[in-house]
C-alpha cells in the first residue's frame, strides 16, 4: 500500500500535542502556522470578516480539539468562554453547579440570577446522590473537577447519566485536570471548558479559552453565539496559546511529579494542619494550622514561590483564596491553594520549609 493510500495514524496524547495544528509537510513549508494579522478577507470565502475566523486560532483550535476529542472554539478569556456556555440556558431555567467552581463561574451565577435570567443551584460536589437529586429539572449540569480550590473530584459518569435524564447539558471545566489527565467528552459530557490563559498555554502570558463539543448542532450553535458577541482571541494570544501547548504533557507530568513529593512532605509539617490533593496533577491546597494570618505571611515570605491569584504556569504561584471578598464563606479561611510549577522540588521544597518554619 502506498504512502498515499495508507490509513491515517492514530497518535498519543504526547504526540497529537506536538503534531496537531501545523501546516502541511511539504518542501520549505513553515514548521508554525503564522501569526495572521487582519480584520477584512477577500469577499467570496468562508470567512469574510475577523470575527468569524482566523488561521491562527484554527491552527490552535485543531490542536486542543484532538487532544480532548471534540471540535474547539477559542474565546478571549476563560470568562468569555463560561459566559457563552451559560447562554445556552433560556430564561427562568435552573443551572446545577459546584458550589466550589471558580470563583468568576460562581459570580457569573450570581449576576444572572440576581436578574432574573436564571435559577442556580448550588451543590456540594463530593455528594454525588445529592447533586444527582439537584439535576432533576435542571437545564445545565456544571462541573469542574477537581474543583477549585477545594480540590474535590466529581463522579462524572453518575452525574452525567443524571443530567441526560433530565434533559440537560452536562459541562465540565477540565482547566485543572487538562486532556493530559482527563478527557470528559471521552465520557459522554456535552461541553468541555477550558481557561487556556492556564495549563494549555502554561507560561502566564495569555488570556484565552476554549469550548469543546463533539455535537456538530451544539458547536454551531456556541459558534454562532461566539461570531454574535465578539468575543475572540488575538491571532498573537493564539499563537502563543499553541507554542504552549506542545510541551503541556512534559510541563503538566513535571508539575504532577512535584506537587505529590510536596504532598508527602507538606503532610508531616506541623504548620499544616490539612492538605488537600486529589491524587494527580499539580494543584494543592493546605489549610494553614495557626489560621488566616500564618497564611497570609507565608505568601509574603518566600522567595521562589510568587503571590499571584493565577495557576498553571511554569512558575510556582500561590495564595490564600479567602483574600478575595467573594470567594465562597465554605472554603477555609487559613486555605492557601499552590499552583506548583516545573522548577526543581528540592528547590521549592527548601524556599517553603523556610517560610513554613518562621510560622511555627
Amino acid at each position: 500500500m502506498s504512502d498515499a493510500q495508507s490509513p491515517e495514524p492514530t497518535y498519543r496524547p504526547a504526540t497529537v500535542a506536538v503534531s496537531a495544528g501545523r501546516p502541511p509537510v511539504e518542501p520549505d513549508a513553515p514548521m508554525n502556522v503564522p501569526v495572521t494579522l487582519t480584520s477584512t478577507y477577500v469577499a467570496g470565502g468562508a470567512t469574510e470578516y475577523g470575527r468569524f475566523g482566523n488561521p491562527t486560532w484554527t491552527a490552535f483550535e485543531d490542536a486542543l480539539g484532538q487532544l480532548e476529542g471534540g471540535r474547539c472554539l477559542s474565546f478571549a478569556s476563560g470568562l468569555a468562554a463560561v459566559s457563552t456556555v451559560l447562554d445556552l440556558v433560556g430564561q427562568g431555567q435552573t443551572v446545577v453547579a459546584a458550589r466550589h467552581s471558580y470563583n468568576g463561574t460562581i459570580m457569573q451565577l450570581a449576576d444572572l440570577e440576581s436578574r432574573g435570567r436564571i435559577h442556580a443551584r448550588l451543590v456540594d460536589l463530593n455528594d454525588t446522590q445529592a447533586v444527582v437529586e439537584a439535576c432533576d429539572g435542571a437545564a445545565l449540569v456544571w462541573l469542574e473537577s477537581p474543583t477549585n480550590p477545594a480540590l474535590e473530584v466529581a463522579d462524572i459518569p453518575a452525574i452525567r447519566d443524571a443530567a441526560h435524564a433530565a434533559g440537560a447539558y452536562l459541562v465540565v471545566d477540565n482547566t485543572f485536570a487538562t486532556p493530559v489527565l482527563q478527557r470528559p467528552l471521552e465520557m459522554d459530557v456535552d461541553i468541555v471548558v477550558h481557561s487556556a490563559t492556564k495549563y494549555i498555554a502554561g507560561h502566564s502570558d495569555v488570556l484565552m479559552g476554549a469550548v469543546l463539543t463533539n455535537d456538530e448542532e451544539l458547536y454551531g450553535v456556541l459558534k454562532g453565539r461566539r461570531d454574535l458577541i465578539g468575543a475572540i482571541p488575538g491571532p498573537f494570544e493564539a499563537y502563543l496559546a499553541l507554542r504552549g501547548l506542545r510541551t503541556l504533557h512534559l510541563r503538566v507530568e513535571r508539575a504532577q511529579e512535584n506537587a505529590q513529593e510536596l504532598v508527602a512532605r507538606l503532610r508531616e509539617h506541623p504548620a499544616v494542619g490539612e492538605v488537600r490533593y486529589p491524587g494527580f496533577g499539580g494543584i494543592i491546597s493546605i489549610v494553614l494550622a495557626q489560621g488566616a494570618l500564618a497564611a497570609d505571611l507565608l505568601t509574603h515570605k518566600t522567595k521562589l514561590w510568587v503571590h499571584a491569584t493565577s495557576l498553571g504556569g511554569v512558575e510556582s504561584t500561590f495564595e490564600r483564596r479567602r483574600r478575595w471578598k467573594t470567594e465562597p464563606a465554605t472554603i477555609p479561611d487559613a486555605l492557601v491553594r499552590m499552583s506548583v510549577g516545573i522548577e526543581d522540588v528540592e528547590d521549592l521544597w527548601e524556599d517553603l520549609e523556610r517560610a513554613l518554619g518562621t510560622l511555627t
